[in-house]
């Protein structure tokens, strides 16, 4: 499958490309990643967009970059993300500097690219997972139509909070 490009009424949502690299490790060195895992180091960043990178060409979908039209420069990440250390796919977003935060644009993302990829892939589920204390994520979810589910498998040491997505956009 080749990659699409999806446009919202903000956004350009296109598969990563090497040129995202830089912006991207900025970001995970930041602690915009507190969240997540990070911040990270350069090499550990790098191994964490390489397999952003490579969902694509494994999965046949992946996290999309996030762009404003008119604008190429990434603002973040949102899309399913499947690696080999996940029981099921995840839906995740990230928006890679504070500014661009509480405008509606991760939300905006994560809507175009979980019906895309419920519409283009045989999964009819998702799950999301998030720190406790990420309340922006959470609303995210809430308002994306996840529900919880702390019943889901996680791949990450408690605490984490499990959102379910289902095709159609209900819980």
């Amino acid at each position: 499958m080749t990659a699409p490009t999806l446009t919202t009424p903000r956004l350009t949502l296109r598969p990563p490309r090497a040129a995202d690299l830089d912006a991207s490790l900025v970001f995970w060195a930041s602690d915009r990643t507190r969240f997540m895992g990070g911040p990270l180091d350069a090499a550990a960043a790098r191994s964490e967009w390489d397999e952003v990178s490579l969902q694509w060409a494994r999965h046949g979908f992946g996290m999309f970059v996030l762009t404003r039209h008119g604008d190429d420069a990434p603002i973040g990440l949102a899309g399913p993300y499947y690696p080999e250390t996940h029981p099921e796919p995840e839906l995740g977003w990230n928006l890679w500097n504070a500014a661009d935060e509480g405008l509606g644009l991760a939300g905006e993302a994560v809507v175009a690219a979980r019906d895309w990829f419920f519409a283009a892939t045989p999964h009819r589920t998702a799950v999301s997972y998030t720190h406790p204390d990420n309340t922006r994520s959470h609303r995210l979810a809430e308002a994306a139509g996840a529900v919880r589910d702390p019943d889901a498998p996680c791949p990450y040491p408690p605490p984490v909070v499990i959102w379910r997505h289902r095709a159609g956009g209900s819980a």
